[in-house]
């Protein structure tokens, strides 16, 4: 049995096209009421991702910065041991002192390293405190952070059983939506999914509802809903930019009853003044 060779996508006709069309916005129509299922649980628990990011860097910022104050505290107290052990040295060598230009040289020695104590306590001081205020931002962001993984780890939870309830249907779905695609005119697809994007509703193909565009609901003209029956060219609202088919391509049957409706209304209403008068 001879094995039988894939159509061209450019050799379908306009009807074909825009049935392949209008099959695979239903398929893409169907994924995109099972996203509509998980509401707005992708986007909360990107959120939180986000959050845990910013308070894992905030928190390793504070890490570092309590390590950076830890050693200027280490470094500032090594300075004020050896300023110290200068000024006692400096005090016994007083005692050994000739004459008065000795004398003047090591008081100045003295007061300098007094100086340099006093400096050091200081910023030691400093560093002291700007370390506790880290500490405690440390302990604030880290309790920040446990909270919003707790939180993350409900919400990544409560995502994934919805997701597991409806993973078959979408690989599915998402399988014969790419195998259609492949059936289509590449600039054809391309342009339906550009439209698809810029639509709020998702629908790139339309049918006509009641001489209207089933998209935007603006009236079509009547020359235009001929040219849309004839399926000889693919015609777009001029409103919204869809793609639009007559109903008969799309399925609907109800369409001749739908039509009717209004003039059977309209005889009814005209046979009851009739009666009346």
């Amino acid at each position: 049995m001879a094995k039988e060779t894939k159509k061209d996508p450019a050799d379908y006709s306009v009807e074909e096209k825009l049935q392949l069309l209008y099959k695979l916005q239903t398929i893409l129509s169907e994924i995109d009421k099972i996203k509509t299922l998980r509401g707005e649980l992708p986007l909360e628990v990107q959120d939180l991702e986000d959050e845990c990011a910013r308070l894992s860097t905030r928190i390793e910022k504070f890490q570092n910065e309590i390590v950076e104050c830890g050693q200027a505290i280490k470094d500032f107290t090594n300075r004020k041991t050896t300023a110290l052990a200068a000024i006692e040295k400096y005090k016994a060598d007083q005692d050994n002192i000739r004459n008065n230009r000795e004398y003047d040289a090591l008081k100045k020695e003295i007061e300098y390293q007094c100086l340099e104590v006093e400096l050091c306590d200081k910023r030691i001081g400093e560093y002291t405190k700007a370390q506790n205020d880290k500490k405690a931002d440390l302990e604030h962001e880290t309790a920040m952070l446990q909270e919003t993984k707790l939180d993350l780890e409900l919400k990544k939870t409560e995502l994934d059983e919805i997701i597991d309830e409806t993973r078959q249907e979408e690989e599915k779905l998402r399988e014969s939506a790419k195998n259609l695609e492949s059936s289509i005119d590449p600039r054809l697809l391309l342009s339906f999914k550009r439209i698809r994007r810029n639509s709020r509703n998702g629908l790139g193909v339309v049918y006509v509802q009641r001489d209207a565009c089933g998209g935007c609901f603006n009236k079509i003209p009547p020359q235009r809903q001929l040219d849309i029956r004839m399926r000889k060219k693919i015609i777009v609202c001029e409103y919204c930019g869809r793609i639009i088919i007559d109903p008969e391509l799309a399925g609907v049957e109800m369409t001749t009853q739908q039509t009717a409706e209004p003039v059977q209304k309209k005889r009814a209403s005209r046979k009851s003044t009739a009666a009346a008068e």
